[in-house]
């Protein structure tokens, strides 16, 4: 029972998600005269879900945020994701190949994302690597999702490991709360779509790309 096990975010830790999740956001709003939410904005609020993304389309075009609002164009929102969830995503730089050392060494991998478990489903079989990972875990698979620690536990007891001997990977303070409040160590990426900068989350590593993942997570797990 002493197999490493990896556990990924998804959005801005795999992959780069925002061009997709941007095109949905300001698809839904084209009838509305809204000045379309840039990139950027979608870059530092991605990770967050579907609300977060709502609420940061709606506050930039000036228009008041009504959480009633919000709630009523979440599975319209979700609807049109599904159209194009691959359209422009794509891995990020070194991922297949840090999936090919970790299984090499004997790690076993897994993912926990706060986005609905369908769509991460669809989204990693389009990209070509849901087969890789050992379990997946969703917003909507458990009755509770990240930062509650029953979320990254359950990925790693499907995986068939112990927290004990595991590493949670992601890119926003969601994720970063997650592996505190399990007590399991985290490494942070650089290159995702945190609001702040991921280094002030006082995480045990982190990478700046995938080239650095491997040798981060045999340091953390020594540790």
């Amino acid at each position: 029972m002493s197999t490493p096990c990896a556990i990924f975010d998804l959005d801005g830790t795999l992959a780069h998600t925002a061009p997709d999740l941007v095109g949905t956001v300001n698809n839904l709003f084209a009838g509305r005269g809204f000045a379309p939410l840039p990139l950027s904005i979608a870059e530092t609020t991605a990770g967050f879900g579907a609300k977060a993304l709502i609420r940061a389309a709606l506050d930039h075009a000036g228009h008041p945020v009504d959480e009633r609002e919000v709630d009523s164009l979440y599975h319209p929102f979700l609807d049109r994701y599904a159209e194009r969830i691959a359209d422009e995503s794509r891995l990020y730089d070194g991922v297949i190949d840090t999936l090919d050392t970790l299984e090499a060494q004997g790690w076993i991998v897994g993912v926990c994302t706060n986005k609905p478990e369908g769509l991460a489903r669809t989204l990693l079989e389009r990209l070509d690597v849901l087969h890789r990972f050992a379990a997946l875990i969703g917003s909507d698979t458990l009755p509770v999702r990240k930062p509650d620690p029953v979320a990254l536990l359950t990925t790693i007891e499907r995986c068939g490991a112990e927290a004990h001997f595991s590493v949670m990977i992601g890119d926003t303070d969601t994720d970063r709360n997650t592996a505190r409040n399990a007590d399991v160590p985290c490494i942070m990426t650089s290159f995702g779509y945190s609001d702040t900068p991921v280094t002030d989350m006082a995480p045990e590593a982190v990478v700046h790309s995938f080239t650095e993942m491997v040798d981060a997570l045999e340091a953390v797990r020594r540790r």
